[in-house]
């Protein structure tokens, strides 16, 4: 038998089985090798990020530490929201560690973390009321009773924000060990059933999404996306509705799962997602979601509230609870069925947890996070640090802010603003506006500072940028300088609050120049005391000081001694605050006379630590300057508190302040801008309020900012025992005088006052006008 003839294949049919394969295998090669590169490049990317995840963090700002003594004006609400801001875990029984509170009988019962001479063990802070107030009392637990040792307990200072990129957005980091098993559960029930389980795609329900979307006939698969494939898309993707994007966002997934554990994953997406708006900042992430919505730390939420943030991931805007409501419960009771249906909680929990009302606390950024004072720390610091630092490295900035007096600046204002409002109603719709900044005058510490009525419609910080004639608040600086005089320049007579001079209709010229001003309401009072004068706020007197010292000494004050702002021009109307300052340099100029004539700077830092808790830099108050005279402070802060007892601002009183205080009132031309500018010895405020187009607001200080100075000082202040004055000086005397003639008081005089003078100034002269001699009053 002959073997078979080979088979011969032609080349034409080899070459179709060449072209057939390499139609079949080379898509394969290529799609497999777009693959690997795709996935390289994506670990690279996924590397990248996570390393800078894990290895950067922004700085955060620090309020100074809260003090719980005796008298503190704090009420209950206010204690468990700085608890809260804390991070004290919240516990049904007394505590047993340290950042530990519970909310009992006898008071709210906290753990202390460890301070410098701080308790060792559970405190009991409770509340009584004293005019309304109330008021706080701190007590051990075991003895229950008060001990000298606890009477004041230092708490470790509060985080008020993170300083990110220049962003419009809020964040407050949590670790997933910080995060409550019924918000991981809330979360998953309704996001990703499956998470723990599938490789960061769910097959199952991806299928069910394109069976779904196959029916509907959707461009784009809808419903299918994971925990992974949303974290993805949020950090490393656009949010573009594409194929391309899909099948991105699916390799991401797949190699993010690679990359990182469960764990890792689901603290970095709830540290991401977006869960609605405060004013112009995004509101991302749990933690600083609880703090807006509930006032608590993340840790204490409850499953109703926790269930109600989960809801909002899939849509924020839609379920704010502040803005709806009802809408916001469904969803929150939709998020709480499906935790039972996955096995989560049981029937009675559900039932409780679906009963529960939906208990939001209404709030904004400018209360909880002091944006104008962030912002002005923000400026500040970064003349010294870099921004990409400031975002990446971790640091601890420490701030003299404190949030209990910043909380009740912004409502004081709010509240004045209001008023002014509806004052104004008949005459415009525009909203007005006003700002408050607030320091301790030793130190210069700046407590509180509120840039605007609301920081969500206007980052414009009023108190550093609003320049603004500051009307009759200079005045005292006016009177300051003639006071200098007395010690510069021999040549001219002794000016004392006594000097009397004519408060009546005048023309000053300077330059060829004329300048007639005139007095509220065209009152003139004849001849008066420099005290006098200043109390009611006399125009015409003012402006005859400064021509009699001259108005380049008074310009030179301000510029050069005081050192404040841009150099004034020395002509007659600056003697009536026609320039313009801020407010925040009035501050500083009002604190030389609150200091006795040492310039004590504003201060917002008071340190800076790196992430391993290194000192970076450490503010040590510099000795103050003396740039005032000891003696000449002391008649100006005097005849201040005259201001406040009969003067302009009598009506401070009125409105139920009663602590020792020094103040002067401030309304420019046509009512364009009201001040007040006052100070005790614990605290310096100064209130301003106006249209930001320099419209006139038609109010004087004394209606517009002076009751907002008073409801902020009220508040303030309250439950502290009264701190005096310091007495005065060396080189002040005191003399009985005649109220209206300044000379010596003789014993017919009606009406005299203990006046004080700088020693050599005081008059010899007796009063004679009141029924002795015919000598007249000295006048200038």
């Amino acid at each position: 038998m002959t073997d078979p003839a080979p088979r011969v294949y032609s080349t034409r049919r080899l070459r179709i089985v060449a072209l057939l394969l390499t139609l079949v295998f080379l898509p394969i090669v290529i799609g497999a090798s777009l693959l690997v590169y795709q996935y390289l490049r994506f670990s690279v990317m996924v590397e990248q990020r996570l390393r800078g995840v894990r290895g950067n963090a922004p700085s955060r700002v620090y309020a100074r530490a809260t003090v719980l003594r005796p008298g503190l004006v704090l009420d209950p609400r206010g204690l468990l929201q700085l608890l809260n801001g804390l991070s004290y875990t919240a516990r049904p029984k007394a505590p047993v560690e340290p950042g530990q509170f519970s909310v009992g009988e006898p008071g709210i019962v906290f753990f202390p973390r460890p301070v410098p001479d701080g308790a060792s063990e559970p405190l009991v802070v409770s509340f009584t009321q004293d005019k309304g107030s109330p008021l706080v009392r701190v007590r051990d637990l075991r003895g229950f009773q008060s001990k000298k040792h606890y009477a004041e307990q230092v708490l470790e200072p509060e985080l008020v924000t993170y300083l990110f990129d220049e962003e419009r957005e809020k964040r407050r980091r949590v670790r997933f060990q910080e995060l409550p098993d019924h918000l991981v559960q809330a979360v998953l029930a309704i996001e990703d059933r499956r998470f723990f389980s599938h490789p960061g795609l769910d097959p199952i329900r991806l299928f069910a999404a394109v069976i779904r979307n196959l029916r509907t006939e959707k461009e784009i698969p809808q419903g299918a996306s994971t925990i992974t494939q949303q974290l993805c898309k949020n950090f490393f993707l656009t949010p573009e509705r594409t194929y391309k994007r899909k099948v991105q966002e699916a390799l991401l997934a797949f190699v993010l799962e690679r990359r990182a554990s469960k764990q890792e994953i689901l603290e970095l997406y709830l540290n991401e997602i977006y869960l609605g708006q405060a004013g112009s900042f995004s509101i991302n992430g749990v933690g600083e979601a609880a703090h807006m919505y509930f006032h608590k730390d993340v840790a204490n939420l409850t499953l109703p509230e926790a269930a109600l943030l989960a809801g909002m991931i899939q849509s924020p805007n839609p379920y704010n609870p502040f803005r709806h409501g009802a809408r916001a419960m469904e969803r929150r009771n939709e998020v709480i069925r499906a935790m039972h249906e996955a096995g989560f909680v049981d029937e009675a929990r559900t039932e409780a947890a679906l009963k529960a009302p939906l208990l939001v606390q209404p709030s904004s950024s400018d209360t909880t996070d002091a944006p104008y004072f962030v912002d002005l720390v923000r400026r500040q610091i970064a003349q010294r640090y870099d921004a990409k630092d400031l975002a990446t490295q971790d640091l601890s900035i420490y701030t003299t802010l404190d949030l209990r007096l910043q909380d009740l600046a912004q409502q004081a204002l709010e509240r004045g603003l209001d008023r002014v409002q509806q004052m104004i109603r008949k005459r415009t719709t525009r909203t007005v506006q006003g700002c408050l900044i607030a320091l301790e005058p030793a130190s210069g510490k700046v407590v509180a500072l509120v840039g605007g009525r609301s920081y969500g419609e206007s980052q414009y910080n009023r108190v550093i940028q609003a320049r603004r004639q500051p009307g009759s608040t200079f005045k005292p600086f006016v009177y300051l300088t003639a006071f200098e005089a007395t010690f510069e320049d021999r040549s001219l007579p002794p000016i004392t609050p006594a000097t009397v001079v004519d408060d009546a209709p005048s023309v000053f010229f300077y330059e060829d120049k004329e300048y007639v001003p005139t007095n509220y309401e065209d009152d003139y009072k004849g001849m008066v005391t420099l005290r006098k004068a200043l109390a009611l706020s006399l125009n015409n007197a003012t402006v005859k000081v400064a021509e009699m010292v001259g108005y380049d000494k008074v310009a030179a004050l301000w510029s050069k001694k005081l050192g404040i702002g841009a150099p004034i021009h020395p002509y007659p109307a600056i003697a009536l605050g026609s320039f313009e300052a801020t407010p925040y340099e009035m501050a500083t100029a009002y604190n030389v006379l609150a200091n006795e004539g040492l310039k004590v700077e504003p201060v917002t830092v008071l340190g800076v630590r790196d992430v391993r808790g290194r000192v970076l830099e450490q503010h040590h108050a510099p000795v103050p300057e003396r740039v005032i005279r000891a003696e000449s402070a002391f008649l100006i802060r005097t005849m201040l508190e005259t201001v406040m007892q009969e003067g302009t601002a009598a009506s401070a009183r009125a409105l139920g302040f009663t602590l020792p205080a020094a103040g002067k009132t401030g309304t420019t031309n046509d009512y364009r801008d009201a001040w007040f500018c006052g100070f005790t010895p614990d605290l310096l405020t100064v209130v301003w309020v106006g249209f930001d187009d320099n419209t006139p607001v038609g109010l004087s200080g004394t209606r517009a900012a002076l009751p907002i100075w008073v409801d902020f000082m009220n508040s303030a202040l309250s439950g502290q025992e009264p701190t005096p004055f310091p007495p005065a000086p060396e080189g002040i005397v005191y003399a009985e005088i005649d109220r209206d003639t300044g000379l010596l008081a003789s014993p017919a005089c009606p009406r005299t006052r203990s006046e004080a003078f700088i020693a050599g100034t005081e008059p010899h002269e007796i009063c004679t006008v009141h029924g002795y001699g015919s000598a007249s009053p000295v006048s200038y």
